[in-house]
């Protein structure tokens, strides 16, 4: 099994997603778009990860390889790759099958709790009832046609979607780690002014241990269900 990962700036790489996927005997390859690096060919991928970042998906103009990006996510999802979109990742998947992103109604940035839709039939992927994940957004979403909803939260509908039975878009963070959360709170510090649906770099900071233990095992139970052997 071999996975890639699509990264847009330095300091949101893949986190526990990297440690999982090696753990499990997977290659791991990466473009790192923001460096000018290339994208690969789509024959050697299984499984696409597409990782977030602080740019929109509508920034084109300032950022061309955008453009390049969306259309290698399409073929890839054209050629019934695996694919994970985490955050703007999420967003960029919506984009490519041609659905609008735009601000949402609030930021959402901190350990906030999304609720797991509830009305799913078996072969969806099942998300908690209720659990704390890292939100660092404020852009959403319309779900590409066909997508099954899997979790929202108070102020944005659109947290997770799943395509067929190997797309899944995911608005939160469950490769966080305490490296990552400290990434995150030093290059992106000017948006932690707390208001609303937005926390202080302290208290995301000091998130519970069982917090992180939880959403890593989430992301645990998802990384297995992508990657399960499918007819």
């Amino acid at each position: 099994m071999r996975a890639h990962y699509l990264q847009h700036v330095e300091f949101e790489g893949l986190g526990i997603i990297e440690d999982s996927l090696r753990a499990r005997g997977v290659e791991v390859s990466g473009t790192r778009l923001y460096a000018g690096d290339s994208l690969p060919a789509l024959d050697d991928i299984d499984l696409l990860v597409v990782m977030g970042g602080p740019m929109s998906v509508n920034d084109e103009a300032e950022l061309p390889w955008l453009a390049a990006e969306k259309a290698f996510i399409r073929q890839a999802l054209t050629a019934d790759k695996r694919v994970l979109g985490v955050c703007l990742g999420a967003q960029l998947i919506a984009s490519a099958l041609g659905q609008r992103v735009y601000p949402g109604a609030e930021k959402e940035i901190g350990w906030l709790p999304i609720h797991g839709n509830t009305h799913l039939n078996g072969a969806a992927f099942h998300f908690p009832d209720q659990i704390d994940v890292l939100h660092w957004h404020g852009e959403t979403f319309d779900l590409p046609a066909g997508a099954v909803l899997l979790a929202s939260s108070e102020v944005c509908r659109h947290q997770a979607f799943q395509l067929g039975r190997s797309v899944i878009g995911l608005q939160f963070h469950l490769e966080a780690n305490r490296a990552l959360l400290d990434a995150f709170v030093t290059a992106d510090a000017a948006s932690l002014v707390p208001a609303g649906q937005v926390q202080s770099a302290e208290q995301i900071l000091a998130v519970p241990q069982d917090t992180l233990d939880a959403t890593a095992a989430l992301l645990e139970r998802l990384l297995d269900y992508l990657l399960e052997e499918q007819p």
